[in-house]
């Protein structure tokens, strides 16, 4: 599903990435963890396509698609769903408007009809009850004024909307205390864990994978990944850290 070869890249000219290859196949769930600044955000702002991320150097292909020839609404279309550590708050926008619109835009893309509104609601009440959000909070302007866990609750429920084909979740983790972040590992489990969907969590720690567990663990270390292995390689990391293990 996606194929990564020596992908070089920068952020405000300083290499970040440098020489990082990695194969995530369709029905896979792969971790990446690292130490602070070894490129893990970098590589999901690069695979989404955020501006000022730079690619010099290597190929990324998803889905049969050269993904770097793609603008990010077009990655967004062909099945990449990109989630941040810090969701962004977008006042005056509704999440229920702001969810109906980037599905249908997505349908469109792909030639398919729009949801009626009608249907739209069903389905996003749906996903609410998945992730245990409030489904009023839909209303609300999106990630306004809502705790860290609702942002990736609300988040988790954009993902099962958009239904993508590979979700690159960038720690998801980050701010949940222990009920939230069982919520979000089981509705990872329950949205992508699939023989057509794949996942590519980023994360400093082992707890989320206790909830979901991945098929593969990879260590980013200097912007390309040195060592990898079955989930208990976590486990190690959590022992004793980056750099006995890189």
């Amino acid at each position: 599903m996606l194929h990564i070869t020596d992908l070089h890249a920068t952020v405000a000219d300083k290499p970040i990435l440098k020489g990082l290859s990695l194969t995530i196949n369709a029905g896979e769930i792969h971790a990446i963890m690292g130490p602070n600044g070894a490129g893990k955000s970098t590589l999901g702002y690069t695979l989404g396509g955020r501006p000022g991320y730079d690619v010099t150097s290597g190929t990324v292909a998803f889905a049969g698609q050269d993904l770097l020839a793609l603008a990010p609404h077009e990655r967004a279309a062909a099945g990449l769903f990109l989630g941040f550590q810090y969701p962004v708050e977008i006042p005056g926008v509704s999440m229920v408007q702001f969810l109906r619109e980037s599905l249908n835009a997505q349908r469109k893309a792909r030639g398919e009809a729009s949801l009626s509104g009608g249907a739209f609601l069903k389905l996003a009440r749906e996903a609410a009850a998945l992730l245990k959000l409030d489904p009023e909070m839909l209303k609300r302007p999106v990630n306004v004024g809502f705790s860290g866990g609702e942002k990736k609750r609300a988040e988790m429920v954009q993902m099962g909307i958009l239904d993508p084909k590979l979700a690159i979740l960038d720690e998801t983790d980050s701010g949940l205390d222990i009920d939230a972040l069982k919520v979000c590992g089981e509705g990872i489990n329950a949205i992508m864990r699939r023989p057509d969907k794949a996942v590519l969590l980023i994360t400093h720690y082992q707890r989320l994978l206790d909830y979901v567990r991945p098929d593969f663990v990879h260590v980013l270390a200097g912007g390309r990944i040195v060592r990898s292995g079955g989930a208990e390689l976590a486990r190690d990391l959590e022992d004793h850290g980056y750099e006995a293990l890189a």
